[in-house]
């Protein structure tokens, strides 16, 4: 499991699962907050009914169980066939308070499933290894990203790190965020594919290091990417991580774009792909 997906167990701390509710089910799969919406429709529905269930004397036409939920289910969703009624005041007293929780239900999911439905999300797609070859004759770390949409993102930044436990001269052990600075962190758009390029010079940490050593003193390398989106007008955010067995040493990515006279073609199936010599075009 990598660092940035690990489950955080926090001892001494209150949980904030109902005071942070909202976070926690725009966080959620979808699955789960449709079962979840559901689940909490139908529980609703089952305890009306039970109410008008223990007063069945005061809704007309309503013979058994199966009625009064039915009745819930139009009362809560104000559809109102009109065949049952209410006949007292309790029964009216309950339709009044279980349509005023209907109206708030209804608002509060609608509101909900807009806001997730909305969130702006990434398609960009990382290549599933880093590789560590010459570039311009020197040694660099390369990581290749390509926004998936048929859009741009603009205004793109990335920026790259090494984590590294290590221990101090006092012996506590910690966890130490090391920048790997990059040959250009920065691009006005993305439409098709960027090689993140890291000189491996004095100025980095994998500098002078062996292909063991790294092995030995790496954790873990994040990339993290920041744009905006430009058909959404949201700033989106994405992140990969990459254990060391996932870089390769003296290894290339395969050229994956063609330029033609009118188009330029980019081949997603060759986007992982890596060789021992460098390609002949440019990745």
């Amino acid at each position: 499991m990598r660092t940035g997906d690990i489950e955080v167990v926090r001892i001494g701390h209150d949980p904030l699962l109902f005071r942070d509710l909202y976070v926690n089910l725009l966080s959620m799969p979808w699955v789960w907050l449709v079962f979840l919406v559901a689940a909490f429709y139908l529980l609703s529905n089952l305890a009306f009914a039970y109410a008008y269930y223990h007063n069945l004397s005061g809704l007309d036409h309503a013979k058994n169980f199966a009625d009064v939920f039915f009745f819930s289910v139009q009362t809560m969703a104000t559809i109102g066939y009109g065949r049952m009624a209410p006949t007292d005041l309790t029964t009216n007293l309950l339709v009044t308070f279980e349509a005023l929780w209907g109206f708030s239900y209804f608002a509060i999911v609608t509101g909900l499933m807009f806001a997730k439905f909305s969130r702006p999300t990434s398609h960009v797609l990382f290549s599933k290894v880093a590789v560590i070859s010459n570039f311009e004759g020197k040694p660099h770390l390369k990581i290749r990203m390509a926004n998936r949409r048929n859009n741009r993102i603009v205004d793109v930044t990335a920026r790259l790190f090494l984590l590294r436990h290590s221990t101090t001269k006092e012996g506590f052990a910690i966890r130490r965020f090391l920048d790997l600075k990059l040959v250009r962190d920065h691009m006005p758009l993305l439409r098709l594919t960027w090689t993140l390029l890291h000189p491996i010079d004095e100025d980095s940490p994998l500098y002078g290091l062996s292909e063991q050593e790294i092995k030995e003193t790496t954790d873990e390398i994040f990339v993290t990417l920041v744009g905006l989106d430009e058909t959404l007008a949201h700033t989106i955010h994405a992140r990969h991580s990459y254990f060391v067995d996932e870089i390769l040493h003296d290894t290339f990515f395969e050229d994956v774009v063609k330029r033609h006279p009118s188009s330029v073609e980019v081949n997603y199936g060759l986007f992982h792909a890596v060789r021992k010599t460098p390609p002949e075009g440019w990745s």
